[in-house]
């Protein structure tokens, strides 16, 4: 039986699962989540023109003046009169300009005795200088934000002062996960020798933090069939059903028996991908099913090249995959066999290391990596100098 591309995995993985409902979510609970629709300006940016600098608002033909200030203009204060030839207007940064004044002598340039007004320094050296004109940034019902963004805190910014409260956004995300083994135990039991803390519970939390998700965690459930059935119907009402370990064909690996056993359909198992071949996909109902393998490493790399992004495509993401950038390679890489490998790294300054403990079970390396250095199925030798592909790791 041939394996899946990681990418064909991929496009069959995003194939299974639908956007999400869209919901209008005020601006402080739509930060991390993806834009469900273009949204557009209600507003003009600046809404008049403004004042860029403390200092007088004059008409630039006025040099070198003298002036008679005639009044004052402040961030939002009533509009203010027009001025006339020879006059000026004290103003301050973010206020109106007032008709007859078509730049800002800033005050460091300027003195002022009574409502008289002398130029001191070389003035402003264009008509327009230090004016921030009306419509400048954006004006009322020009796009501001396309479908498929993520709202961070430059967009949000950016959606509050085109005058929206509210964003269309896709609904959170529902998660349920859970562990199976026998051998684990919570994080922070007394573990027997024969016993492993259980690691990739904690770790996929971890991974999803950042992700509009709503996560429950049903824990380790044992190595046994009708116990799994069970958390998998326990599990389908979830959008998304997270398994880690039994994903393999060992005799205790009884992950896609018991998802069967619930009602559950396979849509592919088995990837060609190093670390992280035994991952299965597929559908109960509305839930989409994602087992991912028990060792950590393993899960680690599956959770990166298909959770976070399959989280990403249900929250309306434009580009759900992780993205990569080219490195130059400090140490030999060996050619690779048929399946795509995923080596861990550190990446600085345009440089890519990789470590030297490349184990499925290796945490240690995991948590000294910041990258994945992308090797494909049959690449050949890669030498110190060369440039390789990279996952950086958040």
């Amino acid at each position: 039986m041939s394996l899946l591309s990681v990418s064909d995995a991929q496009q069959r993985l995003f194939a299974l699962a639908g956007a999400a409902e869209t919901e209008v979510a005020p601006l402080s609970d739509a930060i991390g989540r993806w834009l469900s629709s273009d949204v557009a300006a209600l507003r003009s940016q600046p809404w008049t023109d403004l004042s860029a600098m403390d200092g007088y608002a004059i008409c630039h033909a006025d040099l070198p003046g003298s002036w008679t200030i005639i009044g004052e203009s402040a961030a939002g204060g009533e509009a203010p009169s027009a001025i006339q030839p020879g006059q000026a207007m004290r103003i301050f940064t973010g206020a109106a300009m007032p008709d007859g004044a078509d730049c800002v002598l800033i005050q460091e340039e300027a003195e002022r005795s009574g409502d008289r007004l002398i130029l001191t320094g070389e003035g402003p050296d264009r008509p327009g200088k230090h004016v921030r004109k009306q419509g400048s940034d954006f004006t009322a019902g020009a796009p501001l934000l396309p479908k498929g963004a993520r709202i961070g805190a430059p967009q949000a910014a950016l959606a509050a002062i085109g005058g929206h409260g509210a964003l269309p956004v896709r609904r959170r995300i529902t998660v349920a996960m859970f562990s199976t083994g026998n051998e684990l135990v919570e994080p922070g039991r007394q573990a027997h020798p024969s016993q492993l803390p259980a690691s990739n519970g904690v770790m996929l939390a971890a991974m999803l933090k950042g992700l509009p998700v709503i996560v429950e965690d049903l824990g380790i459930i044992a190595d046994d069939l009708q116990a799994q059935t069970d958390a998998f119907r326990r599990a389908a009402k979830a959008d998304v059903i997270v398994t880690t370990g039994g994903a393999s064909v060992g005799d205790h690996d009884l992950v896609k028996p018991a998802f069967e056993a619930a009602g559950g359909s396979l849509d592919f198992w088995r990837i060609a991908l190093r670390p992280g071949k035994p991952l299965m996909a597929g559908r109960n109902g509305d839930a989409l099913f994602l087992g991912l393998p028990g060792n950590p490493v393993s899960a680690f790399v599956t959770a990166t090249l298909f959770l976070l992004p399959l989280i990403r495509h249900m929250s309306g993401a434009s580009d759900p995959l992780p993205p990569q950038v080219r490195a130059t390679l400090t140490e030999p890489l060996p050619s690779n066999a048929a399946r795509a490998q995923y080596v861990r790294g550190q990446l600085s300054a345009g440089t890519v290391r990789p470590l030297g403990d490349q184990d499925s079970a290796a945490l240690r390396a995991l948590a000294g990596a910041n990258a994945l250095i992308v090797r494909p199925p049959h690449a050949p030798a890669a030498q110190p100098g060369e440039t390789v592909e990279c996952i950086p790791l958040d």
